[in-house]
Formats: C-alpha cells, structure tokens, sequence
C-alpha cells in the first residue's frame, strides 16, 4: 500500500465544532501519527496540526471533511515521498 505523509493545518473559530473535530481525528486514529493544539484566548481561536501517514485518498476526504464543518478551515501540505509498506 502506498502512503504519504501530510500535515493538516487547521484553523477552528467556532467553538461548536470541537467535538465534530476531535471526532473526525479520533476516527482516523489509525493514521494519525500526532497532533497539536494550540489555543489563542487573545483572538479566540484554535490552530490545531495533525500529521497523517495514510493514502493520499484517505488524506484528502479528512481534509475534505474538517473544510465542511461551521467556522473551521483546513489545509494540508503534503510529503513529496510516497512509501510503499508492502
């Protein structure tokens, strides 16, 4: 199976989307190899990075989903390496 590594980038400014975010992250768990959260109170907001290994198709509907839910925005920068775990 070829995989790539990515890192999505995303930015929550409404609050109400946390549980949907942390849901998402926790059903792709299995490709997730760390994330990071930081809150900035001054602006109120959340950046939060989470660091995929997973096929470029799983990466992209992760993506895709985090972009649809109410006052968040993601982006994802890619590895330019593809791994072949077989």
């Amino acid at each position: 199976m070829e995989t790539r590594v990515a890192a999505v980038s995303i930015i929550l400014e409404n609050s109400n989307s946390v549980e949907e975010i942390n849901k998402l992250i926790s059903d792709y768990s299995d490709y997730v190899v760390g994330r990071m959260g930081i809150p900035y109170k001054r602006r109120g907001i959340s950046i939060i990075s989470v660091v995929l290994d997973s096929p470029q198709d799983i990466i992209s509907t992760f993506s895709g989903k985090l972009g649809k839910l109410d006052g968040v925005s993601a982006k994802t920068a890619y590895s330019k390496y593809v791994f072949n775990d077989d």
